[in-house]
């Protein structure tokens, strides 16, 4: 069977994870595995939509559903743990980096939003930049508070 080094996934002199090359018939595998665990991903954003606007839950749809899907494969690792090697040649896995290998792409439509309006974003850059600079400053004091804290309560020493 003929190998297909442009999809296999990076690694030494062309090959994919752990020198193997992918084949034909292993790319087709690959595609159906990734199917499946786009659809796995899309299912529990669904059921994540379902239970926040069923339940009138403060939280996103799609945050809830990562939220079930992270439950998921906690209790599948328990039930039969997994190699990292292993999780990532899974369906999920596959999936997965499919999206980090798109992630750029999916900043294009922000990146568009920020042009289309330039206009408006600079009538208020000054209350934008007085947002950013307090909001950061809050959020890394939030930080510390909640280091602190977590030091006090398990009794640690700090790095």
């Amino acid at each position: 069977m003929k190998a297909l080094p442009l999809l296999a996934p990076p690694g030494k002199d062309g090959a994919g994870i752990g020198g193997a090359r992918l084949t034909a018939r292993s790319a087709t595998a690959m595609k159906g595995g990734m199917i499946r665990g786009f659809l796995l991903l899309l299912l529990c954003q669904l059921v994540g939509e379902a239970l926040a606007r069923g339940l009138g839950l403060p939280a996103p749809g799609p945050v809830i559903g990562l939220a079930l899907l992270t439950i998921g494969l906690m209790g599948r690792n328990t039930w039969r743990p997994m190699r990292d090697e292993e999780v990532a040649n899974s369906d999920v896995g596959r999936a997965a980096l499919g999206l980090l290998a798109a992630l750029s792409l999916m900043f294009v439509p922000a990146g568009v939003g920020v042009v289309q309006y330039a206009g408006l974003l600079g009538e208020h850059a000054l209350a934008l930049s007085l947002a950013l600079i307090v909001s950061t400053a809050l959020t890394l004091l939030a930080t510390v508070g909640a280091f602190l804290l977590v030091k006090r309560w398990i009794g640690g020493e700090a790095a």
